[in-house]
């Protein structure tokens, strides 16, 4: 294990907790006390992961947070918070973060979380990489998915995975990464009805340890932006179960 991990921590105590226990497991580790200094670390080395305090002085976790995932949308960022707001989780996750947790906490849980979202990394990688050597080779046979153009469709809906595209009836709709990933599991799955724990652990990761509450609050995002406007209608909700993508319910 030589992954590095890049600590962005304002409070000392902390941060040299972080990197003891850090390095005690084995990561490289890196430290910046400030928003504008975790971006230069940032810049200057290549990181498995980042740990990412909200609070922080100069720029906010939250915009270092939307400047990396400008440029970097694959590397896994926790956040550290002291918040415990729906709103506040979700704020970090809808621009990106793959996961949060609250101070104060317990170290073998942050340990834990790092651990998984590296093991999630490192899959997405792998995957991405199979998929990459073999579109051109594939078909598939549910129709729902153009193998020569490599577009997901639905009625007026296109979706590509490989430039993050989407459009409905020709119109661009732009989406963040945490909706792009909802909206192509959806797509994937056209005419299934998938419960909010398949949906969690289909986009969030198998070791997502939130609120699958999260999920309505991601479909009413993507909702607004995909249906409202245009017809008919393409993501319904099956009361007492979960979602499903389909023309008509």
């Amino acid at each position: 294990m030589n992954e590095a991990v890049l600590v962005i921590e304002d409070e000392p105590k902390i941060a040299r907790l972080l990197e003891l226990e850090l390095q005690y497991e084995g990561y490289q580790v890196g430290k910046a006390g400030s928003g504008t200094e975790g971006l230069e670390k940032y810049a200057e080395g290549q990181w498995d992961l980042i740990l990412l305090d909200v609070m922080l002085p100069g720029l906010s976790g939250i915009e270092v947070l939307r400047r990396v995932r400008a440029k970097d949308a694959a590397v896994p960022i926790i956040m550290l918070t002291a918040k415990d707001s729906v709103e506040d989780k979700v704020s970090g996750l809808d621009l990106g973060a793959n996961d949060y947790i609250t101070k104060p906490f317990q170290i073998e849980e942050l340990l834990a979380r790092v651990r998984a979202a590296l093991r999630l990394s490192a899959v997405a990688s792998v995957a991405s990489s199979a998929s990459s050597s073999t579109s051109s080779a594939g078909n598939d046979s549910s129709g729902y998915k153009d193998e020569a153009e490599g577009w997901l469709t639905a009625a007026g809906l296109k979706l590509h995975e490989g430039t993050r595209e989407v459009f409905r009836d020709g119109v661009p709709i732009e989406l963040t990464p945490r909706e792009f990933d909802l909206l192509v599991y959806l797509l994937q799955n056209q005419r299934q009805v998938l419960s909010r724990d398949q949906i969690v652990q289909a986009v969030w990761g198998y070791d997502y340890y939130g609120d699958t509450n999260v999920v309505d609050v991601y479909i009413r995002y993507v909702r607004k932006k995909v249906d409202n406007g245009f017809t008919p209608p393409l993501i319904h909700t099956v009361r007492g179960v979960g979602y499903v993508l389909k023309e008509q319910l």
